[in-house]
């Protein structure tokens, strides 16, 4: 993909724009501002935005004296561009922030200038509500050419915010994600003279070795061979994740997703195939071949097991080798190597949950510094083009270092060593940093003999090896990833619907991999799954899906 490196255009004069607390007054809820002015790239006096964030499990780790609303990168923003951030909605997980988020919606709390959304139902409802920010114009006016070219790629990213024709919000940072891989202790394979496995049967010989046959040499009946997360349902997308195995049965059909054949939308987890997957797992579950708490953990409990030594298996983004390579340290002699996904019973590939972004953007409807807004996010892009202040990452002593006249991306080889980097990306109020090639693309370049002569490269380049090659893997099997068909509003039938069949369903495939249901239960959870609003959804979405036009929207705001 080739994106014209553009910097924000700013206009020669000076713009006078009148700011109210973040540019916004009523429900933005901040004090009158002194008139602000936007000069050579900087806003005097400073303005303020208030933001809404929500902290995952790696953000909100700052150094000692900083905080969310005082950091590096903060500081970055107000002495640069004129730009506070005041986080005025604080969540943790997503369920914690989509609390909070709707309890400003509905009860007497104030909207952000400026807050993440993370669910389409929630995105739907704040647009009913008519308390968000119509920005079509916005777009079109504000939006530097840069991002332009990088939002016109992902048009159907739009589909949840827009309505008859204008736009309530837009995607955080679009791109298709990396895709998954296997990450296996090779040592263990190596113990018992294993191969990788490829195909659903060698997987299940070799989980069943690493459950039965000490790979660890211990003499003890002390570790299982595949370990993910049930407690979120059998599609996670991102790690923890056992998917493959359903799509080796599937195919392109995934559970908790919808996909798109000879033009009509279908609900994955009610496809054929799904029965012969759950039977798999089954009979893998009663055998000891998996974690025996999976429908209790989440994904963080599964990558546990893995990185304390007891799991031989686990299915991630090839970044995951990040978060499980201690076990490298905490067991003598481990190694974890990186390896595409199995195939499919039919000898195809296996398929994955494409990402195409990570929420939505959406703005208070009184907010009016939409400027300021696309100002600030463009430079958090320069991290991803290697321009700007950012061309190595965003702060010298966090994400990188400079040591003798060398950049250097190893924390423990800082000035000031870390044990890890500070994720400067994560204090932003896009939670991560923007990406704007392929993912991965970076790593098969310099596989493939790129020099590493610009900081996103030279950062690829000093990630560990299995983590490079785990990315390698990802970009060359990425046609696998397969964003779902429907990711509008929710339908009619579905606001009144979804929950129960959601749970229906997540107990049900949890039952039945448990063995306190029969495999038939399958069949009788299909023929609920219609019978209690299932055909209407199904006609519902279809109807969405055929009067999916964003086309006129993309022209009204310049991204045609």
């Amino acid at each position: 993909m080739y994106i014209k490196k553009t910097g924000v255009i700013l206009s020669a004069a000076v713009l006078a724009i009148s700011m109210l607390a973040g540019c916004g007054s009523g429900d933005s809820g901040t004090e009158p501002e002194a008139l602000a002015v936007l000069k050579d790239g900087k806003y005097e006096p400073p303005i303020t935005i208030a933001i809404g964030k929500q902290l995952d499990e790696n953000a909100g780790k700052y150094k000692t004296g900083e905080s969310v609303d005082d950091n590096v990168l903060t500081r970055w923003a107000l002495e640069n561009l004129g730009i506070k951030t005041q986080t005025t909605l604080l969540g943790g997980d997503a369920g914690n922030y989509n609390t909070k988020l709707r309890l400003a919606l509905t009860g007497s709390e104030k909207l952000p200038d400026l807050f993440p959304v993370y669910d389409t139902t929630l995105a739907n409802d704040l647009i009913e509500s008519g308390r968000v920010k119509e920005v079509t114009e916005d777009i079109a006016k504000y939006m530097p050419a840069r991002l332009k070219e990088i939002y016109k790629q992902y048009p159907t990213t739009f589909n949840p915010v827009v309505r008859d024709g204008k736009v309530y919000g837009m995607a955080i940072s679009p791109n298709l994600t990396e895709g998954q891989v296997m990450l296996i202790r090779q040592d263990w394979l190596d113990s018992l003279q294993l191969e990788a496995p490829t195909t659903i049967d060698e997987f299940e010989s070799v989980i069943a070795a690493f459950t039965n046959e000490d790979p660890d040499g211990n003499g003890k009946n002390d570790t299982y061979g595949f370990t993910f997360s049930g407690k979120d349902g059998y599609n996670t997308g991102w790690v923890s994740d056992p998917v493959m195995i359903f799509s080796a049965y599937t195919g392109k059909k995934l559970p908790m997703q919808w996909s798109e054949e000879n033009g009509k939308l279908a609900y994955g987890s009610v496809a054929d195939g799904n029965k012969e997957a759950l039977a798999k797992l089954r009979d893998w579950y009663s055998k000891g071949y998996l974690n025996k708490e999976l429908a209790t953990q989440g994904a963080w409990d599964a990558i546990a097991d893995f990185t304390e030594g007891k799991a031989g298996i686990i299915v991630g983004r090839p970044w995951l080798y990040d978060s499980v390579k201690d076990v490298e340290k905490n067991v003598k002699g481990a190694k974890v190597k990186a390896y595409a996904t199995i195939q499919g019973v039919d000898g195809d590939r296996t398929y994955q949950n494409g990402q195409l972004n990570d929420g939505y953007f959406m703005f208070n409807k009184d907010f009016s510094n939409m400027e300021a807004f696309f100002l600030y996010y463009d430079k958090l892009y320069d991290a991803a083009f290697g321009t700007g202040d950012f061309q190595y990452g965003y702060a010298q002593g966090y994400d990188y270092d400079i040591v003798d006249g060398e950049v250097v991306f190893d924390p423990t080889k800082f000035n000031e060593p870390m044990d890890a980097i500070q994720g400067v990306g994560k204090m932003a109020f896009t939670k991560n940093t923007p990406a704007v090639y392929p993912a991965g693309k970076n790593f098969y370049d310099l596989a493939n003999g790129a020099k590493p002569d610009n900081g996103p490269l030279m950062a690829a380049d000093s990630a560990q090896q299995t983590t490079k090659d785990g990315y390698v893997i990802s970009y060359e099997n990425r046609d696998s990833l397969l964003p779902s068909a429907f990711n509008g509003p929710p339908t009619a039938t579905m606001q009144t619907s979804w929950e129960q069949l959601t749970t229906m369903e997540k107990e049900t495939f949890t039952k039945i991999i448990y063995g306190n249901e029969p495999l038939e239960a399958y069949d009788a959870f299909v023929q609920n799954w219609y019978a209690k609003g299932g055909t209407q959804i199904t006609e519902e979405v279809n109807e969405w899906y055929a009067g999916t036009n964003t086309k006129d929207a993309m022209t009204k705001m310049g991204l045609e």
